[in-house]
């Protein structure tokens, strides 16, 4: 059973930073893909980023792209999303997630297979 629980989220002013974390337990090598999504109020989920736990490869969301970075720490079993240069347009509820195969799933939620409870980031103005 893959269990995905984060953390990190908070209010925070506009222009500011915050670092989410997901931790994974049950299945580190089931889970080689992983990635962030967001919903804001009224709106559907939509992706952030993505990497590729045992290699280079990560992929961004064109509006976050250059004040995010995701990161993953093996060992830990933890994926990082460190959001810089926040803007209030960020404001959501950020969910992990992570997919069982190894395939590129692409930006799309229904490639993912596992999803944490999510964490709230609000951006002040």
């Amino acid at each position: 059973q893959v269990l995905l629980v984060e953390s990190g989220g908070g209010l925070v002013q506009a222009g500011g930073s915050l670092r989410l974390s997901c931790t994974v337990s049950g299945g580190t090598f089931s889970t080689p893909i992983m990635g962030w999504f967001r919903q804001a109020p009224g709106k559907e989920r939509e992706f952030v980023a993505a990497i590729r736990r045992f290699g280079v490869t990560t992929d961004y969301a064109d509006s976050v792209k250059a004040r995010f970075t995701i990161s993953s720490d093996n060992v830990k079993n933890t994926v990082f999303l460190q959001m810089n240069s926040l803007k209030p347009e960020d404001t959501a509820v950020y969910y992990c997630s992570a997919r069982g195969t190894a395939a590129w799933g692409g930006r799309s939620s229904s490639a993912y297979d596992y999803w944490g409870q999510g964490t709230q980031v609000t951006v002040s103005s």
